[in-house]
């Protein structure tokens, strides 16, 4: 057998694991949904060696999708670290044999603070099992298991039974793509979803804007001075009429031979497209990439622009991983 076939086959095992201790879900899942849904402080998840690294990922899953929620670690636990749970919290303790001494240990100082426990495990007739409120089976033949010993189907299964758990209760307290972008600020997805064109756009005195009946030579002094490349035209009661850009100069100095003496609302593209400051970052460039522009104005209700954005900012704030090069 090839390397590549002996991956396809070990993958292949790891997916049946999965799908036998699903045919293994009974009543008890609706019971550990029931003690989680309603837990008052937060779900302590327990585990050690290799199980206690998956045991880590299920808790922080639990954590990023609303659901309060910490590892603990079973050796610390019983040196100290037992302090950190309340006895609003609920456990959930992982151990394939339910024989673990290090969480059998913890068992008392649950007891007495009236925990909930939980206990995903492959022996039902274990310390664990038997003293936990509900079981879960997530137990798998030694025979998926590499020698019949190392542990790898069954830290599969165990986190495939953890994701499943941390599903339900995410639907069940209906949260949604904008509270896991409030969890989630510093990636793409929170940006995408809580960056708004007021935390980027350019304001004050960074705002290139000029009177409709001033000439192109001095447009162009504001553009350079500014530094953004384009320029905003306003009318005498200062509403946004049009903009010049880099671009338009360039086809400016194509059309005409002498321009710069020329008033700019002669030269300037008229009716730009425009945002304003509560306009999310995302859908501020998608309206630049559908139009092909790298600066927008930003106006207020009364259509005063007041402030100018670049695509650049949105980028450089990590709205976006890449992005095409567009021009006005």
């Amino acid at each position: 057998m090839s390397a590549k076939d002996d991956i396809i086959a070990i993958l292949e095992k790891e997916a049946r694991a999965i799908l036998e201790i699903s045919e293994k879900v009974d009543e008890n899942i609706n019971k550990a949904i029931d003690v989680i849904y309603n837990c008052k402080g937060k779900i302590v998840v327990t585990g050690i060696g290799k199980t206690g690294i998956i045991a880590r990922k299920i808790s922080a899953t639990f954590a990023s999708t609303g659901t309060p929620s910490i590892y603990l670690h079973p050796a610390e636990g019983i040196h100290g670290d037992l302090g950190m749970v309340d006895h609003n919290d609920v456990i959930l303790m992982i151990s394939n044999s339910g024989e673990t001494q290090e969480l059998i240990d913890m068992i008392p100082y649950f007891k007495k603070h009236e925990n909930k426990i939980i206990c995903l495990t492959s022996n039902f007739e274990s310390t664990l099992a038997k003293v936990s409120d509900v079981t879960l089976n997530i137990g798998v033949s030694k025979d998926y298991e590499p020698l019949g010993l190392v542990p790898m189907a069954s830290t599969t299964t165990a986190l495939a039974m953890g994701n499943a758990l941390s599903t339900v209760i995410l639907r069940k307290k209906n949260f949604k793509e904008e509270d896991y972008a409030i969890l989630h600020p510093g990636g793409i997805i929170g940006k995408k979803l809580l960056l708004k064109v007021n935390d980027v756009m350019h304001s004050g005195e960074e705002n290139p804007v000029i009177d409709e009946n001033h000439n192109l030579r001095e447009a162009i002094l504001i553009m350079t001075s500014k530094g953004l490349g384009c320029v905003s035209i306003v009318d005498n009661l200062g509403k946004l009429i049009g903009i010049i850009t880099d671009g338009d100069l360039r086809r400016i100095l194509q059309k005409y031979g002498n321009p710069l003496e020329l008033e700019v609302k002669q030269l300037m593209t008229k009716k730009p497209k425009f945002v304003t400051p509560k306009t999310l970052g995302i859908n501020a460039l998608e309206l630049m990439e559908k139009h092909a522009i790298t600066m927008i104005p930003v106006v207020n209700d009364k259509n005063e622009p007041i402030a100018m954005l670049h695509m650049h900012d949105l980028i450089k704030a990590g709205i976006v991983e890449n992005i095409k090069n567009c021009s006005h």
